[in-house]
């Protein structure tokens, strides 16, 4: 029994025994109210509003956020924080988790590792952190923080909650909170300043015929911008399902080619097809040499001190004609021993790109192999009049020759970034990046779908077009998954994107039933709820997992392994 208690206790209990009936209730009544003051005084007014964001929580990275604490002082006294407890509960496997720590949050709320909060603990099913923190202002904001081991199993979850918090004025109320299903683990493949690189940008993600996860993007050197720039393409390979990823090597790199510093010949835009016949892995990408400027003349005497820069959409910087220096070009790589070694470099831009076009590029992510065996990646372009267009390029003879079709559609503001796939009738669906969606947020937002019976040669519009998909003018993965259940084959359509009107955030992985026509919100997964550049890549890792490649608000590229499932149930 503490003073306080006591002394509420015993006045009372004499009291009671001296006076009358109706002085008795009155003190029952004094009684009563003293012990709820006294019980209320060793609580804090401060209380906590926590939060959990859906973010990748990653390996190969050493600080993950998995749970915002939002500390609110109801008083108007300055506090001590002196114990912070967290629990683990329900983590697939504590063991694989390296350590767990505590940070105030940043500028703008956002996590920051600049100030911690007591030392970082080894993981346990119940984390306690100590200080003695003086608070002075009416919130506080702290970021608790994951750090995975290098090898982990990515179909895994973490779960973090906040189970009591301690200050000089006693114990802040806590109700217990749960973050669902738990955060999803994933691998930061890329990273910011990784080998050097400024930035990583643009994935693609194929999986090889012996079930290598290969992986390539932009390696950015010295900026993040697009082209031009020194860029090069670069690849890494996961030979486990994409637990751990080799080296990056560079596959794609122009040098100084032609007299010109690397920053005027860069490579950017990739897309990577597998020849389901032969096991030979194709990469794509676009060359650009020196620059063009804003009326499409070629720019003479450029050096490493340039500062002149333009791009292949940008006003005329791609123009009509084969040449170098009249348009950007196409190039073409491949490798035959599951991508461990890679050929010269090979310019298709005569043999496919019309002489009017100002520009004939690929689409950044993956092709395929239809069930004839034809291969077809998805590329894009601008037209005589410099609009912007979205087509396939296709090969019937294992990658030797190739054809280019026409533009899918004619959208009013043009079409651009497209992902292909066969559906179960032999049609080739397009799925594009329209442009009109930069400025419309109403209810016409969304993807450009088209079809084609004759290989891009003619093409009508999809039902589903501007109906089932939105998007913030962004690049987007659409992929064909097969599975047997039952003994029974099966397949589905899967999509992600930046599931918004507006901006790039909440990479969502969804999945139709019904071949594009519907895309049923009961089955979409968010995978990152932050803020990025919103590109992304789907492959099948195998049967039951799902693997996608994405530019992620956690790290330059994220790979995630989905069950299937997750994605089914």
């Amino acid at each position: 029994m503490n003073v306080c208690f006591g002394q509420a206790f015993l006045v009372p209990y004499f009291l009671l025994i001296l006076y009358d009936m109706k002085t008795k209730v009155i003190i029952l009544f004094y009684w009563i109210t003293a012990l709820i003051l006294c019980s209320c005084s060793s609580h804090s007014p401060v209380r906590l509003v926590s939060e959990q964001p859906v973010y990748p929580v990653l390996t190969m990275k050493a600080h993950n956020p998995v749970l915002k604490l939002q500390l609110i002082n109801s008083g108007t006294e300055a506090y001590t924080l002196s114990k912070v407890c967290c629990s683990l509960e329900g983590t697939s496997q504590l063991d694989q988790i390296d350590s767990i720590a505590l940070f105030f949050a940043g500028d703008k709320t956002v996590f920051s590792t600049q100030k911690q909060f007591g030392t970082a603990m080894p993981a346990a099913k119940n984390i306690v952190f100590t200080g003695d923190y003086p608070v002075d202002a009416d919130t506080l904001l702290l970021w608790v923080s994951v750090k995975l081991k290098n090898t982990i199993d990515l179909t895994g979850r973490v779960h973090v909650r906040c189970t009591e918090i301690q200050t000089g004025k006693g114990d802040v109320d806590i109700h217990k909170t749960t973050c669902g299903e738990g955060l999803r683990i994933g691998v930061a493949v890329r990273q910011h300043r990784d080998d050097n690189v400024h930035t990583y940008r643009i994935p693609g993600l194929a999986t090889s015929r012996e079930g290598t996860l290969l992986a390539i993007y932009d390696v950015r050197h010295d900026k993040g911008g697009d082209l031009q720039g020194n860029i090069d393409i670069g690849l890494s390979r996961s030979v486990d399902g994409g637990n751990t990823w080799a080296p990056m090597q560079i596959v794609m790199d122009r040098g100084a080619w032609g007299g010109l510093p690397e920053k005027f010949n860069g490579i950017s835009d990739a897309c990577i097809l597998v020849d389901e016949n032969t096991g030979t892995v194709f990469i794509a990408g676009l060359w650009m040499y020196g620059v063009l400027d804003k009326h499409g003349k070629w720019i003479k005497g450029l050096n490493e001190s340039s500062k002149e820069w333009n791009h292949q959409w940008r006003d005329k910087g791609s123009q009509a004609g084969f040449g170098v220096k009249e348009t950007s070009q196409f190039l073409l790589t491949k490798s035959v021993d599951d991508g461990q070694t890679w050929s010269a470099l090979a310019n298709l831009t005569t043999m496919c790109k019309q002489r009017e076009w100002w520009l004939w590029a690929p689409a950044p992510g993956r092709g395929i192999t239809m069930v004839d065996g034809t291969l077809v990646m998805p590329t894009q372009g601008r037209d005589e009049n410099g609009k912007s267009f979205s087509t396939v390029t296709w090969s019937k003879d294992g990658g030797v020759t190739w054809v280019t079709g026409n533009p899918a559609v004619e959208a009013p503001t043009g079409t651009t970034e497209c992902a292909v796939v066969e559906l179960s009738d032999g049609l080739l669906m397009l799925n594009m990046r329209d442009n009109r969606n930069r400025k419309d947020t109403t209810n016409t937002n969304g993807r450009a779908i088209a079809v084609t019976a004759d290989l891009g040669h003619t093409w009508t519009i999809h039902p589903s077009s501007h109906h089932a998909l939105i998007e913030p003018t962004c690049m987007a993965s659409l992929h064909k998954h097969t599975y047997t259940e039952n003994g029974e084959k099966k397949s589905i359509l899967l999509f992600a994107n930046p599931n918004s009107k507006k901006s790039r955030d909440h990479i969502t992985l969804k999945v139709s039933f019904d071949e594009g026509e519907t895309w049923p919100p009961a089955h979409w997964i968010c995978l990152d709820e932050g803020r990025s550049r919103g590109y992304s890549c789907l492959s099948s890792v195998d049967e039951q997992h799902i693997g996608i490649l994405y530019e992620s608000s956690q790290a330059d590229l994220v790979f995630q392994k989905i069950p299937l499932k997750d994605i089914l149930k």
